[in-house]
């Protein structure tokens, strides 16, 4: 079937640009509150939307190689490579579970906000496939809001986590002519907050169970619990968050991961060996990408001793394609070549929680919260509202404009 250009569109990375930035502000089409490049909003804003920051993905066969040329704009990655990942969702009939899964995250936020008493409507817009981040931005626009907080569907700090989606809303006002028209900023990372964090505790409770159900009730002595995150390249990781911040090798990123994990496990008691491993790794071998690999730690339990493996998706916010594939098919795979009990637990999706904490980080700018009173369960939070100049540098592509920042 050939899907026609009002299905999709080449994505193209755009050339670098003069950031718009309005006469004396530093941070581009950013509110009142945070134009001045303090990185902790100190102001009330009434914002009149919200708008959700998606990646994208498939919803049919025909839809999966546009989309990954959509994903890798820019690389000259031929088809025949697409294909290598295109298998991915073929396999889930070209169905990537990601848009309906923000469909629902998003009535579940607007029912949250309503509850709340908030006249606040919550659009959604994509980096990579329908719906666009323009269309989705001029949309709001139209119906008249001028105002608009973002949240991505990222909790963690790194250049495809944070600063691209700082990228795509600079793109998304120049494409749509909004320069000047709307104004923009971006809630926190949210990778700490208790409402993203709640439901990884009570997955891995309820996964210790299922364990128990199988016979495995010594935890300290025959289970692993593996918290999985996206591998990216070691330059990327070591560019992630503020350098200002000094996180070192790994940058915010690595940091922000370890100290979650640290955290929860002290909350279940410590009642299982952990290590931090990645999924998804892709791009050149000869390029560095953070290690280990969670199918290389899984092979690896027999000879420990270990009988099973708990597995979190820790990096994830749904149970998108990277965890239903890398982790439901190649991982649980994996675990049974090596005669290993594999339970996964939940991503926060549309748990109640999660979504209560959504709203919460949209109250703390509606409000302008101190930072000093904004919930977050490790010593690295909470995170900036204005994100920091050196943020997250992508070295292969430089600082591109970027919104809800201060401009490089």
């Amino acid at each position: 079937m050939t899907v026609q250009t009002s299905e999709y569109r080449s994505k193209v990375a755009p050339a670098s640009r003069p950031a718009h930035i309005a006469d004396g502000a530093l941070v581009p089409a950013g509110t009142a509150a945070t134009r001045d490049g303090e990185p902790y909003a100190t102001v009330p804003v009434d914002y009149d939307a919200i708008l959700l920051l998606g990646f994208g993905g498939p919803e049919g066969q025909e839809h999966v190689l546009p989309f990954l040329r959509n994903v890798t704009a820019g690389r000259g990655i031929p088809d025949e490579r697409l294909e290598e990942v295109a298998h991915h969702y073929r396999h889930f009939g070209g169905m990537s579970p990601i848009n309906e899964q923000n469909r629902v995250l998003r009535a579940a936020l607007a029912a949250e906000l309503t509850g709340r008493g908030h006249d606040l409507p919550v659009y959604w817009g994509n980096r990579n496939w329908m719906p666009y981040l323009d269309e989705a931005l001029q949309q709001a626009y139209d119906d008249g809001h001028r105002r608009i907080l973002t949240i991505a569907t990222s909790a963690y700090s790194s250049y495809s986590s944070c600063r691209q989606y700082r990228e795509d809303l600079a793109d998304a006002v120049e494409a749509t002519g909004l320069s000047g028209k709307v104004e923009i900023d971006k809630v926190r990372d949210f990778f700490d907050h208790p409402g993203f964090v709640t439901p990884f505790i009570e997955g891995i409770r309820a996964g210790i169970q299922t364990l128990a159900e199988q016979g495995i009730t010594n935890l300290a002595d025959e289970v692993e619990i593996l918290f999985s995150t996206h591998s990216i390249p070691n330059v990327d990781a070591d560019r992630s968050g503020a350098p200002e911040d000094g996180f070192g090798p790994g940058g915010a990123y690595l940091a922000q991961h370890l100290a979650l994990a640290e955290y929860i496990v002290g909350e279940l008691g410590g009642v299982a060996p952990w290590q931090l491993v990645f999924q998804s790794r892709s791009g050149p071998p000869q390029v560095p990408w953070l290690e280990p690999d969670i199918n290389d730690v899984i092979a690896e339990l027999p000879a420990r001793g270990r009988k099973a493996a708990l597995i979190v998706p820790l990096g994830f916010v749904s149970d998108h394609m990277e965890v239903l594939w890398d982790l439901d098919t190649e991982a649980m795979e994996t675990a049974a070549e090596h005669g290993i009990v594999a339970v996964r637990t939940a991503s926060p999706g549309t748990h109640p929680a999660f979504v209560a904490g959504l709203a919460d980080l949209v109250e703390e700018r509606l409000h302008a919260t101190p930072a000093d009173e904004r919930p977050h369960v490790t010593a690295l939070g909470p995170g900036y509202d204005v994100c920091r100049a050196s943020c997250c540098e992508n070295t292969r592509r430089g600082f591109r404009p970027a919104l809800a920042g201060v401009a490089p």
